[in-house]
């Protein structure tokens, strides 16, 4: 792997900490690049994402549009409670939150007026330009801004969209028939991965409750705090949903003979690769997300699987019964709605993101779920 360049502030600051404490887990390292309160990724303000990558939500307003059909109908399924907890986690600088609430406000304002939206926004910077961006709505007391998810739900969904992907994992190899942790150590002042025994057993808990056994020479990601986050998350929702839209896979897939160095990947200006060291909290870390493990790790706080779908069947179930009229603003020329035509091709085509990404439903103490994003499985 390249040797590191220690030219960004949180490579000097991670370099100090392995000289002064020895190696540090991947894991630590990827949570120090991502979310460093001063030099992470994720914790600057947002200005050059775009540069990176971009997600469903920047695509076109028809995606948050879509979710609020079902947001709507999942209040449905509940009996209509208000308040309806929406709560959305990695809310970033506001702009799903600002799509779903445009469309509940003007297509279902009887939805609209039970529901009140936290967007949950870790970084001081972000949060800052999503209440900007929300103003309105916060005045108006449909919509808060959050640091962490509320403490209770008594009846609503959780949800986030690309958010799961970027939570740090563990590193493993099996050699010799044994698995040993990636750890970031120095070597001539620059970063270098080094095996050394598991951090902890919670690792080897991890691949045994999926039934996982990895071969010789493999390399592989355990989420250990995805793990943590959705238990969490079912511990504090009492009633309702928790929807994932993220890329990954179920782990006999994830962890097959295709994936045998592993899914992490390193994205700067829309290229991937794997030099993880070459400018720490500059790049995107990413790892796929392992279904299997939300769904069982889920229902150790009481959330159930209702379905798992593709993205496109997702929107495309939603959609298509008024025809997607959710695309179009009014007032548009033809020309401006065959260009919304052609950006719904690319959330919904194979090619495009439409099969890459998959959408999980659990819920929670509801009786009656029937959702129509489903209605294909």
């Amino acid at each position: 792997m390249p040797a590191a360049r220690h030219d960004t502030p949180l490579a000097a600051l991670l370099a100090d900490r392995i000289r002064r404490r020895g190696p540090v887990t991947f894991a630590e390292y990827m949570r120090e690049c991502l979310y460093h309160p001063l030099h992470g990724y994720y914790s600057r303000a947002e200005s050059r994402r775009f540069a990176d990558y971009y997600t469903s939500v920047d695509v076109h307003p028809v995606f948050g549009r879509l979710l609020a059909r079902q947001f709507a109908e999942m209040w449905e399924c509940l009996e209509k409670p208000s308040p309806f907890l929406l709560v959305e986690a990695g809310a970033g600088v506001g702009r799903l939150a600002e799509h779903i609430m445009a469309w509940t406000e003007t297509r279902r304002p009887d939805f609209h007026s039970s529901l009140r939206y936290v967007a949950v926004e870790r970084s001081n910077a972000r949060r800052k330009q999503l209440c900007d961006r929300l103003a309105k709505q916060i005045a108006a007391g449909s919509c808060e801004s959050a640091s962490e998810i509320p403490a209770r739900i008594p009846a609503g969904c959780l949800f986030w969209n690309e958010l799961l992907d970027a939570f740090p994992v563990h590193r493993v190899v099996m050699q010799a028939g044994a698995m040993s942790e990636v750890y970031v150590n120095l070597r001539d002042e620059a970063f270098a991965e080094e095996l050394l025994p598991l951090s902890t057993c919670a690792i080897t808990e991890y691949f045994a409750a999926q039934g996982i056994a990895l071969v010789e020479g493999q390399s592989a990601e355990a989420g250990l705090e995805v793990c943590d986050w959705i238990r969490e998350v079912g511990r504090r929702l009492e009633r309702g949903f928790v929807l994932t839209i993220d890329y990954g896979h179920e782990a006999s897939e994830l962890y097959n003979e295709l994936h045998m160095r592993g899914t992490l990947l390193v994205y700067d200006n829309h290229c991937a690769g794997e030099d993880f060291y070459a400018a720490p909290g500059e790049q995107d870390l990413t790892a796929h997300v392992n279904f299997t493990a939300i769904e069982q790790w889920g229902r150790r706080s009481g959330l159930e699987r209702v379905g798992n779908v593709s993205q496109a069947e997702f929107l495309m179930a939603l959609g298509k019964g008024n025809d997607f009229a959710d695309l179009y603003e009014a007032g548009q020329s033809e020309t401006e709605r065959l260009r919304a035509r052609l950006l719904l091709k690319t959330l919904i085509f194979p090619e495009g993101m439409g099969e890459r990404f998959r959408v999980l439903i659990q819920q929670k103490g509801v009786s009656r779920t029937g959702l129509t994003g489903l209605a294909g499985i």
